[in-house]
């Protein structure tokens, strides 16, 4: 099938697509709010959108968790290459630390400081991130 329907049109994208390009879509403005969105972080992304779509395949009651589980995906991958992301933009001293997915299987992820309590920024946000929230 080539995503026409028979007057020639784009076909509607099902749940499960739509929530998938959703996800993709936040990773990357995140990845791009913190300037790293190269071609081969680019590339993570993808890798894991395509891992993902087999996932929510599977549990299609899981398609509002795939942002947190793809910028999961991601965080994991930039690791293993190049270092923590994405730093914490909270914490002033210390040691750089990275922030993580809150909750790590669930709807409304966000970007969460576990030193200082607070969420930063909901997946995609990170663009308007600068002292987050107080955690509950």
């Amino acid at each position: 099938m080539d995503g026409t329907d028979s007057t020639g049109g784009t076909a509607p994208m099902g749940h499960l697509e739509r929530a998938l390009h959703m996800a993709r879509a936040l990773v990357l403005a995140d990845l791009a709010a913190r300037e790293v969105a190269e071609a081969d972080v680019v590339s993570m992304v993808e890798e894991s959108v395509a891992q993902r779509r087999w996932w929510v395949e599977q549990w299609p009651e899981g398609a509002s968790f795939l942002s947190g589980l793809v910028a999961q995906d991601v965080q994991d991958a930039l690791l293993e290459r190049y270092g923590r992301w994405p730093l914490c933009p909270v914490c002033g001293s210390g040691d750089p630390h990275a922030l993580e997915v809150e909750p790590e299987l669930g709807p409304d992820p966000h970007w969460v400081c576990h030193k200082a309590g607070v969420k930063v920024a909901a997946i995609g946000g990170l663009g308007g991130a600068a002292g987050g929230t107080r955690s509950s």
